[in-house]
């Protein structure tokens, strides 16, 4: 795939009427610094033109754009005694990925090296960025203007924009991509036509267009859509979301049921949700009317924390991926990276998602709830239940959330009381500022009414605890808010 590529790429950028920004040809001019100086400033160019790379390519005429051949070997030039790849990789700040690759096209020997857009900061060689102005190579600093432009349009690295699979055939995304799911989920009607799909495709940032009629799917696209991710790279493939079941209470226990998810998020969620709520512990619940069986742990409630547990995670990190461990007393829901946000904070903040495109399609979808109105809903639930509250607890790699199976007051543990009673007062506060009292904790906790001073006695608590205030510290009967309000 990588030669036939790159004679493509080759073809596209030569018929270019002229050289770009971000883009220039050589015959032979292989001087260090000249090369230095010009990754800096195509970088740079790069960003402010919108494109993800640009691009020098030694042995094509730059007046002609024919293909004429090139000498230059960059694996075996050298600056002085050092590799000339090495040499330049240190005095490119900050550090850029670009790449030197020998392309033997039809009509002569090519070198391209490709030079990826500035992401963090302008690009600089020996300290000094540059940019491209027409043809010439002027300091970055000697154009306050286009300086500012640059700072304006740099962004951090975007997970989802990068490539899953490069240099696709159309046959090859309609058989990797569930692109009938994806029309179904987002409520819009199939098109009849290959063109049709392709566009809607295009404009959800699932595909992007490759050189010669080929296509790039994107990471969102993959991640998302794909109908079996073992297909994609391994870096991707481990991101797959991993079910364990254990027939006891820790991980020494046998292992019941295990599951790694092979389909996209979204074309295996449903089907990830409903297994997980089939396969949970059921009781018998006594309603107005009808005896019910409900599976022990809310289903709003699992839906909404596998949704935040795909969304939220951290895709940079290698190796690592959802998982959902089910044991006899409780449900943890874990995913790779540091929570951007607090874990006490996390009912009543707006979520922070590093992968914002993912969030937003999935909320259109209707995987989950609303920005900002989701861990509310999952905490409003279990105190429907009556449950040990959820335990949300982070690390610097990880985020966790523990849903707890049915337990009785007089069985939770003093932690859980005052986590419990932090939590209503969130809720209540929520809801147009009301104000957590005596018997809507006696409420929560299923305690009667006779036994209010159980209730008392964790406000107690909380308020020693730091989590809780007096709403009015003038008049005690007011009720209580959390400490933050």
């Amino acid at each position: 795939m990588g030669d036939a590529r790159d004679i493509e790429l080759i073809e596209e950028l030569r018929s270019h009427s002229n050289e770009l920004p971000w883009l220039e040809f050589k015959r032979d001019n292989i001087e260090p610094q000249s090369i230095g100086k010009r990754c800096s400033a195509i970088s740079n160019a790069a960003r402010l033109e919108g494109q993800d790379c640009g691009y020098m390519v030694w042995g094509i005429d730059d007046a002609t754009h024919a293909v004429v051949g090139t000498a230059f070997d960059p694996d075996n030039h050298k600056v002085g005694s050092q590799e000339f790849q090495l040499w330049l990789a240190q005095r490119l700040q900050p550090s850029i990925a670009f790449s030197f690759r020998a392309i033997d096209h039809p009509d002569g020997h090519v070198v391209l090296l490709e030079i990826p857009a500035a992401n963090s900061a302008p690009v600089a060689f020996d300290s000094i960025a540059y940019i491209r102005i027409g043809s010439t190579t002027p300091k970055l600093a000697d154009y306050p203007e286009r300086h500012r432009a640059l700072i304006d349009s740099l962004r951090p690295y975007t997970w989802e924009h990068g490539n899953a699979l490069q240099y696709a055939t159309g046959d090859d995304v309609l058989e990797l991509l569930d692109y009938a799911q994806y029309f179904r989920l987002t409520r819009q009607p199939l098109p009849d036509n290959r063109a049709g799909i392709f566009d809607r495709l295009v404009g959800d940032n699932l595909i992007e267009k490759d050189v010669g009629q080929r296509w790039n799917i994107t990471n969102l696209g993959a991640i998302l859509f794909a109908t079996d991710l073992d297909r994609f790279d391994a870096s991707l493939s481990r991101k797959s979301v991993r079910l364990v079941v254990y027939d006891g209470r820790n991980r020494a226990a046998k292992v019941s049921h295990r599951m790694d998810g092979a389909k996209g998020y979204a074309c295996g969620f449903e089907g990830l949700v409903g297994y997980i709520n089939d396969i949970v512990p059921h009781n018998e619940h006594i309603g107005r009317a009808l005896r019910e069986v409900r599976p022990v742990f809310p289903e709003l409630a699992v839906r909404e924390l596998v949704a935040n547990a795909l969304i939220h995670q951290d895709m940079t990190i290698t190796g690592a991926g959802p998982q959902i461990e089910i044991f006899e007393d409780r449900m943890e829901i874990t995913n790779p990276g540091r929570p951007l946000i607090q874990p006490d904070r996390m009912i009543d903040l707006p979520p922070r998602s590093r992968n914002e495109a993912l969030a937003s399609l999935m909320r259109r979808m209707r995987f989950c709830e609303e920005q900002g109105s989701g861990l509310d809903k999952v905490v409003a639930e279990v105190e429907l239940y009556q449950l040990p509250p959820p335990w949300f607890r982070g690390d610097d790699n990880s985020m966790q959330v523990i849903l707890y199976a049915p337990r009785s007051f007089a069985n939770m543990t003093q932690e859980e009381r005052i986590r419990a009673c932090y939590q209503h007062a969130v809720l209540k506060f929520l809801t147009g500022g009301e104000r957590m009292r005596n018997a809507t904790l006696c409420e929560r906790f299923g305690i009667d009414s006779r036994n209010a001073s159980q209730a008392s006695g964790v406000i107690k608590h909380a308020l020693e605890a730091g989590l809780i205030k007096p709403a009015d510290p003038e008049h005690p009967r007011a009720g209580y808010v959390p400490i933050w309000a």
